[in-house]
């Protein structure tokens, strides 16, 4: 009898399997220390309450007033005991400046009127509601000092928004993983060689019958009928795919350009309700929607300076795309440098350029489409088009915009016929004619080639 080789390779490679396992590999994150909201305690000479005076400050002078920089007037850090070393006023007058700012000023007040003279003559609207308390309770919050913000902590529970298991990367599970795999077929070739050796030891011989079969292609080849078939299938399948592909050329849905400056609808449409129609204004009135100018956004953005984000902090999506509040910042000193707006003196340069947006949905110059007609006379959403924009980080061709789907929309679409005297004689005519109470688009109209086509 043979002598037999490898016995025990078997048992030698599973103790190499367990050796090499990754069963030891476990970790345990230090958990941070929570980071809490500095909350800061008025000075004893202020008697005010910092938490009222940030609310109070949110609602009466965020507009106009930052803690930290000038905007449309000075920086409020301190300001109290700022205008005590500098100036010598007490807390009288603020109260005074605060209530009727233009009285001090026509009261030849020397530092109101250099105030005034310094910030372009832009008066302060005064606060005569505030009481006397309102007020200490908004410079106890300007004499606070400065929060600082908590690192924002994502799900994942690792940085920049890589996702852990316990301390163990997805790297390392992986390697483990490959290496097990591994051993585990190095074992099994082992085994059939351990097994083979065996059965030749003993005598056995393993017959493979190997019978001549015909080339499975040559087979095919002689039968006539299956190759008709295969042929017929082919060319029906060709077409199919042929058609689909033609049908669509020039069908630009899901497209999503990156844009000269980052402008997030999810933020203005969807967290802060912006409406539509406050920056496509000409939406209402005309058959395109209009591009606003820059104009437009620096009705907010010469107070809003910086982004500050979910008081959660950003998401974890939000990170792994990059969209920290930093980065949205950097995209409203895009802005500034576009429209010619100088932070630090608030005022404009005259050195602006225009921005290059790329434009999203174009239909051919021989379709004709009025927004006008649909968004005011029709009264369609603006979703029902280009679908839920407030919720696009990126906005994003949302419809095909074919002309079978503008067919569909007019077929399915009830025509909005109440308080509006131009369809009511209509209206009364066509149900008279089609026997129905609601009449749709393509009844009135809508699938008369001039309508669309000129």
């Amino acid at each position: 009898m043979k002598k037999v080789l490898y016995r025990h390779l078997f048992s030698k490679a599973l103790g190499l399997s367990l050796l090499f396992s990754p069963i030891s590999f476990f970790a345990q994150e230090e958990a941070a220390a929570p980071t809490e909201e500095v909350v800061a305690d008025a000075a004893a000479d202020t008697g005010g309450d910092a938490a009222k005076g940030k609310q109070l400050f949110n609602q009466n002078c965020a507009a106009c007033h930052a803690l930290d920089r000038k905007m449309t007037g000075p920086a409020l850090a301190n300001v109290e005991t700022r205008l005590a070393d500098d100036a010598g006023l007490d807390r009288e007058w603020l109260y005074a400046w605060i209530k009727n700012s233009p009285g001090v000023i026509a009261s030849g007040d020397a530092y109101a009127n250099k105030i005034y003279a310094e910030y372009n003559q832009a008066a302060m609207t005064p606060f005569p509601t505030l009481s006397n308390q309102d007020i200490d309770d908004i410079l106890a919050y300007t004499a606070a000092p400065p929060s600082t913000p908590a690192k924002a902590t994502t799900p994942s529970g690792g940085d920049g928004g890589q996702p852990s298991s316990g301390g163990i990367s997805n790297e390392l599970i992986l390697a483990a993983l490959a290496l097990v795999f591994g051993l585990l077929v190095i074992m099994l070739v082992l085994v059939n060689k351990t097994l083979r050796r065996i059965a030749e030891a003993n005598g056995i011989v393993l017959e493979e019958e190997k019978q001549k079969r015909l080339p499975l292609w040559k087979a095919f080849v002689k039968n006539q009928f299956l190759v008709l078939v295969s042929a017929i299938f082919l060319l029906l399948a060709s077409a199919y795919f042929a058609y689909g592909w033609m049908m669509q050329v020039g069908v630009d849905q899901g497209y999503a350009p990156v844009q000269p400056i980052h402008f997030s609808h999810k933020i203005h449409a969807g967290d802060n309700k912006i409406e539509c129609k406050y920056c496509h204004s000409s939406a209402r009135v005309s058959k395109t929607s209009g591009i606003p100018s820059l104009n437009v956004c620096m009705n907010c953005h010469k107070s809003i300076y910086q982004y500050a984000g979910n008081p959660e902090g950003p998401s974890a999506e939000d990170i792994a795309n990059g969209y920290t509040n930093d980065f949205y910042t950097g995209e409203i000193k895009k802005l500034y440098k576009a429209v010619g707006w100088d932070e630090e003196n608030q005022k404009y340069t005259g050195e602006g350029r225009p921005v290059e947006w790329v434009r999203i949905h174009n239909l051919p110059d021989f379709a004709y489409f009025n927004h006008s007609q649909h968004v005011s006379v029709a009264g369609i959403e603006c979703q029902t088009c280009h679908g839920p924009v407030e919720e696009m980080e990126i906005v994003e061709q949302f419809s095909p915009l074919t002309m079978g789907w503008c067919i569909n929309c007019h077929r399915e679409t009830n025509v909005k016929v109440e308080g509006n005297a131009y369809y009511e004689a209509i209206h009364e005519e066509l149900s008279k004619k089609y026997g129905v109470d609601k009449l749709t688009a393509a009844m009135m109209g809508g699938l008369e080639c001039g309508k669309c086509h000129y």
